[in-house]
């Protein structure tokens, strides 16, 4: 079968992608400095809004060298962009207090005219834990309860009543967060690792973001395989419940086009680095070690890279069943890549693949 006949087979199941994103680790190295990491990434979404993208996102990252607190870095790159939409992927709400990051978030999207994404998750971290203080339940439920309390102050619901003297307001006066951004409750999503957490986030009525870590797959289950379940079950969730169709659904994952054979060789050694590594791959000069490098937790998996020339690129991207059932395809950029060789990857993927998966450079 021809690369031509193979794809439009693939295509036939393939949903066009109308919004192409990126994500990064906003990371820096011991040489060059955390300022310049910082500056270097506002210059990635800069020439990203350049290239066409339609959305730019940020890991956050405590206590390495990478960015750990995306809104103030958002609200700076949105001084220095237009169009592109700026998403943080993810936000683990255990660590957060809800009301300080509604108010945040929305000082945020209102300084970035409405642009702002937020991806949050009720993950959590054994060494965080030490640091921002135990919780009298398990790590999950205290973090679903502060992202409720988050989504309901994101939303501008009352907080609370004052109901006496001494609490700096008037008896009867209704709290809610300020300033109130009056359609950020729309655009926050679910980063997902399950198809549990899918399913919880069509309950919330928020949209979904797969990363590139999974669990709960079932034996053998291929990690494009249980990221279309995900997605199915999240869609089938959200018709059953809110009668509607649900949200665009965005699916991060590692391409790199082999424009020469220079780059496929390098980026060759990558994949095997990240098959070998796992997440401990790539990793900038001067960040934390990984403890167990390699080592996921028992029934988790990571994602595939898919890698080669543009035309073995693009036959693996039509034919992987998670990638054809999103909405909107976002490159996850190695964390270790220069300002340079980022700026490559993006366009790369812009001028030989994406106009093959019915995407559209924003204007």
């Amino acid at each position: 079968m021809t690369l031509a006949l193979q794809q439009t087979v693939a295509a036939a199941h393939f949903r066009p992608k109308t919004r192409l994103g990126f994500n990064t680790r906003v990371s820096f190295n011991d040489t060059d400095g955390p300022a310049k990491g910082l500056r270097d990434g506002i210059l990635l979404y800069q020439a990203a809004e350049a290239f066409g993208y339609q959305s730019g996102w940020s890991y956050q990252r405590h206590f390495d060298n990478y960015l750990s607190s995306p809104l103030p870095f958002f609200a700076a790159v949105g001084q220095h962009t237009s169009r592109i939409t700026l998403g943080s992927a993810v936000i683990p709400m255990r660590y957060q207090d809800p009301i300080l990051l509604a108010e945040a978030a929305g000082t945020t999207d209102l300084l970035v005219d409405g642009r702002l994404e937020l991806a949050i998750s009720t993950g959590e971290n054994a060494a965080f834990d030490a640091v921002f203080g135990a919780v009298d339940t398990d790590s999950r439920t205290e973090a679903k309860r502060r992202q409720a309390r988050f989504l309901s102050a994101v939303a501008g619901d009352v907080l609370h009543t004052v109901d006496g003297p001494g609490q700096g307001a008037p008896e009867g006066t209704q709290l809610r967060v300020t300033p109130h951004s009056p359609t950020l409750r729309s655009r926050i999503r679910q980063g997902v690792a399950s198809v549990a957490s899918a399913i919880q986030a069509a309950e919330l009525g928020i949209g979904l973001i797969t990363g590139t870590v999974q669990h709960g797959h079932a034996e053998g289950e291929s990690f494009g395989a249980y990221q279309a379940r995900i997605i199915e079950a999240y869609r089938s969730a959200w018709r059953r419940i809110w009668q509607t169709e649900p949200p665009a659904v965005a699916v991060a994952a590692s391409i790199l086009v082999g424009t020469t054979a220079e780059l496929r060789e390098k980026y060759a050694a990558y994949d095997l680095e990240r098959r070998t590594l796992g997440i401990a791959a790539s990793r900038p000069k001067g960040a934390l070690a990984p403890v167990a490098p390699g080592q996921l937790p028992s029934g988790r998996q990571i994602s595939p890279v898919f890698q080669g020339t543009p035309d073995e690129v693009t036959e693996a991207v039509l034919a992987d069943p998670g990638l054809a059932a999103a909405d909107e395809l976002v490159l996850f950029l190695p964390p270790a890549h220069g300002l340079e060789e980022n700026l490559r990857v993006l366009r790369d993927l812009a001028e030989t693949v994406a106009p093959h998966l019915g995407w559209a450079p924003a204007t």
